[in-house]
């Protein structure tokens, strides 16, 4: 405990050092105003945002395609994951399609999905689900391969149908696999509705740093961008959270919070 609130207060103190360096580069000339402007000049930028109802619509949607496309991802990946795992013909008749298919860029999608469905949510989805997706699998595919051969052949002898074996041996030990790729799904979702909505145009916050950047409203821009920011902390903050907490039987988790 004494050991995460010592990296919680050097995290903030990480983060004040960085806003005062950027105060200091704007002050002194550095960088030119116009192109980086002071803090104080976002901040109040930040503060007229929070008074537009336009600003809180754009956020709504944002968080939209975000949660709907990582539920899709997550839900995809896992039902995916298991079935190819514990199938062992699937596991190698998908291993060079999952190879081919997982390094293309979502943003190399970015045609395809105006093709579609235009500046639509269901452009943003299409990116958000492709991306995270991969994630999520991966995790999964790996946490099935690493079950006991013991407890395996152990829960064979028993006579342990394909349900019980998934229910008490296979989802136990893939769980930590799982909880890490949908926190790094979680994250990967929330870049890639931001990219949607910055390429595409589809409504949200990126679509509104587009219009701020084209209208040279620098200070409002980046007012944006740090709200895109604290969303992505805040995403990564809650789904630690959620992951210790699914993970509080787990030997890491146990000894982390024993010291």
């Amino acid at each position: 405990m004494k050991d995460r609130q010592a990296g919680a207060a050097l995290g903030a103190a990480g983060i004040v050092g960085f806003l005062a360096l950027c105060e200091a580069v704007s002050r002194f000339g550095v960088v030119s105003e116009d192109y980086f402007p002071p803090l104080t000049r976002v901040s109040g930028a930040l503060v007229t945002e929070f008074g537009d109802e336009a600003f809180w619509t754009a956020l709504g949607d944002t968080l939209t395609g975000w949660a709907l496309g990582l539920a899709i991802a997550v839900t995809a990946g896992i039902l995916a994951g298991v079935v190819i795992s514990t199938v062992p013909f699937l596991r190698e008749a998908t291993a060079s399609t999952i190879e081919f298919l997982r390094p293309i860029p979502s943003v190399a999608l970015v045609p395809l999905a105006v093709l579609l469905y235009g500046s639509e949510l269901r452009s943003v989805l299409l990116l958000v689900v492709y991306a995270s997706f991969w994630q999520v699998l991966i995790q999964v595919l790996y946490g099935v391969q690493d079950v006991d051969p013991v407890a395996e052949e152990t829960a064979r002898s028993y006579g342990l149908g394909a349900w019980a074996r998934v229910r008490h041996l296979l989802w136990p030990t893939a769980l930590p696999y799982v909880m890490t790729g949908v926190r790094l799904a979680a994250a990967v979702a929330l870049i890639l509705a931001v990219t949607a909505e910055l390429v595409i145009g589809a409504p949200g916050l990126g679509q509104r740093i587009a219009v701020a950047q084209t209208s040279q409203a620098v200070p409002e821009m980046y007012a944006l961008v740090v709200v895109t920011g604290a969303l992505g902390l805040l995403i990564n903050v809650g789904a630690r959270a959620v992951e210790r907490r699914a993970l509080a039987w787990h030997q890491s988790v146990r000894g982390e919070v024993t010291v």
